[in-house]
């Protein structure tokens, strides 16, 4: 007993120094695009991804990845098609998404409840060595386009018609950005529950952009409120019994009243 402990909470530990590196780049990302929401939309959209790999008896992962690039591509679609009204691919999306899961779940009828229920609200115990593998392929990836794109992005962020105009591939980055922001979703999701996701990713950049004006320093300092959120938040989840995603939302709730008071 005392070994699968350690087994999965070295896993879990795994996990959060590797999630702790990219939340930082893709919340200040999405904050800055304003498309905060959008984390939200592909939560709800990978339920469904998870409903159908249940249904169809293959590796909820796997099936949850493909779901969720398609949405990715489908959200970029939709937010060129109401380039104005951007928000409409939003609803479209989550509540389409949703609508998909429960219709899913309710085909289900071989008694998946308790493992969508892992996936609503995470679960410690469910993250596997090659879940761990995945996520560290994911990081690399993210840090090393960051380290390329970096520059083109913050233009792109903030005024895409210069980025048009200096010949960047708008196109093309901000689908990737959707396409990487939905995977790491899709990966995150078992450990933290779909249901507060987008609090894992947008938090510890919200928390930053307190502390500091300077986009480097912003990503930095994410990544230390984001490895205290989850190291927090997962050991009060296996001693208290309380879901890791909800535990490490409060923690970096309570870091951002903190910093709130003080400043």
């Amino acid at each position: 007993m005392e070994v699968f402990f350690y087994g999965f909470m070295q896993r879990a530990f795994q996990a959060s120094i590797l999630i702790s590196l990219i939340a930082p780049v893709l919340g200040l990302f999405l904050i800055l695009r304003r498309q905060s929401l959008m984390a939200d939309t592909l939560s709800h959209v990978s339920l469904a991804g998870v409903a159908l790999g249940l249904l169809l008896g293959y590796d909820p992962t796997w099936i949850n990845i493909l779901v969720i690039v398609i949405a990715a591509i489908a959200l970029e679609y939709l937010r060129k098609v109401y380039r104005t009204y951007s928000e409409i691919s939003i609803a479209i999306l989550m509540s389409g998404g949703m609508a998909v899961a429960l219709v899913l779940m309710g085909l289900n009828d071989s008694g998946g409840t308790v493992s969508i229920q892992q996936f609503l609200f995470g679960s410690i115990v469910t993250i596997s060595n090659q879940q761990v593998w995945m996520l560290l392929i994911l990081t690399s990836i993210i840090l090393v386009l960051y380290g390329i794109f970096r520059k083109p992005m913050y233009t792109l962020t903030f005024d895409e018609e210069t980025a048009y105009t200096a010949g960047l591939p708008i196109q093309f980055m901000s689908l990737l950005f959707n396409i990487l922001t939905g995977i790491t979703i899709a990966l995150i999701m078992p450990i933290v529950g779909a249901l507060l996701v987008s609090a894992i990713l947008i938090m510890p950049a919200a928390i930053s952009i307190r502390l500091s004006k300077r986009f480097n320093g912003v990503i930095v300092i994410g990544i230390g409120v984001a490895l205290t959120g989850m190291i927090l938040g997962l050991l009060a989840s296996y001693y208290i019994g309380t879901p890791p995603g909800a535990s490490i939302t409060l923690i970096y709730i309570a870091i951002f009243s903190l910093i709130s008071v003080f400043k």
